[in-house]
């Protein structure tokens, strides 16, 4: 076995200050320049913005929910304002018929009148 050493002086666990301290203000940052890490005169590439769509968004959906031993539940919602819910197994699959037959019949997916589909 070896013996333990003592620690040198300085090192070891930092004391808990024993009352509160003032708060330390931060000075603003100037974010101009080159970002950091980039060598001088180096091209940065430029991105397109990751929060930007494609054009795209959801208007209809439909939740099902099966637990093993309990009863099936769906829920059919869409920014029109359809919202319905179903409890049991047929009443579910009623509801899965009904949400595709929304989605064909939605003011929000059908092509209005002097609309041309693309």
């Amino acid at each position: 076995m070896s013996a333990l050493r003592p620690r040198p002086a300085g090192k070891g666990i930092t004391p808990t200050p024993t009352g509160p301290r003032p708060a330390e203000l931060a000075l603003p940052r100037a974010d101009l320049g080159e970002p950091k890490g980039v060598a001088a005169g180096v091209p940065t590439a430029v991105r397109p913005d990751p929060q930007q769509g494609d054009g795209r968004y959801l208007v209809a959906w439909l939740t099902i929910s099966i637990p093993k031993g309990a009863t099936p539940t769906a829920r059919s919602t869409c920014l029109c304002g359809w919202d319905h819910r179903a409890f049991g197994a047929r009443k579910v699959l009623a509801l899965i018929t009904d949400h595709a037959d929304h989605r064909d019949e939605c003011p929000l997916r059908a092509p209005r009148e002097g609309r041309t589909a693309a």
